[in-house]
């Protein structure tokens, strides 16, 4: 396999560029290459490089977001070859993950959602303003092993104590762990409403929950 085809790629996703990376990650299996080695080996360690960028303060938030695209767009073409020949990744853990009810931000959330399955994780991305009643339907249904919950607002960062409390009601809370992230949240406020963690960026999620399920 040619590294420096993989090399290009790898830099198409740091350097947030989708249809690069889509054409590259094409290139790579036409030349050959295993999709999850390609995942593997190139995807992932490109995510943990534009997380690295961000906290060390030379990518912000437009760069997160153009990566995790340039991610999806890779992915779109290595998933249906994944499939095809029955590769599977060894899941880190299962995550439910949505903005909880009256809060339709969205950009955070999703940069999580990509951070983690760049990562090696399954995530059910639920989306926006979601109901208590929909993670824990979620949660049940996939059986997660976490449920995040972000909040952007003073106003609606209380139901992510509503979600927690629909969990423990549900009678799941005990067999997942919930994370919680959003500009008004933090470690002080996930200790007050019982959650298990709390995280201020997408790469720091990634990390906390492989901390969390013992896959650090």
């Amino acid at each position: 396999m040619n590294d420096q085809l993989l090399n290009a790629l790898a830099h198409a996703v740091i350097s947030g560029e989708p249809e690069q990376a889509a054409l590259l990650a094409r290139q790579a299996l036409d030349a050959g290459a295993e999709p999850l080695a390609v995942v593997e080996n190139t995807l992932s360690p490109a995510m943990d490089e534009v997380g690295r960028r961000y906290e060390e303060g030379d990518y912000f938030i437009p760069d997160l977001v153009l990566a995790g695209e340039a991610m999806k767009a890779a992915m779109a073409v290595l998933g249906p070859a994944l499939a095809e020949r029955r590769q599977a990744r060894a899941a880190l853990g299962t995550v439910v993950i949505g903005t909880v009810a009256g809060d339709i931000h969205e950009i955070g959330k999703s940069l999580v959602a990509t951070m983690l399955e760049a990562a090696g994780f399954v995530v059910h991305d639920l989306g926006v303003d979601v109901p208590a009643e929909t993670f824990v339907a979620k949660a049940r249904e996939v059986d997660a092993d976490v449920v995040g919950l972000s909040a952007l607002l003073t106003t609606t960062m209380r139901n992510q104590q509503v979600v927690i409390e629909a969990l423990k009601e549900a009678g799941l809370r005990d067999r997942l762990k919930v994370i919680i992230g959003g500009a008004p949240a933090s470690p002080e406020w996930a200790a007050r409403i019982g959650a298990d963690a709390y995280a201020e960026h997408a790469s720091e999620a990634v990390e906390v929950l492989r901390a969390l399920l013992g896959g650090a």
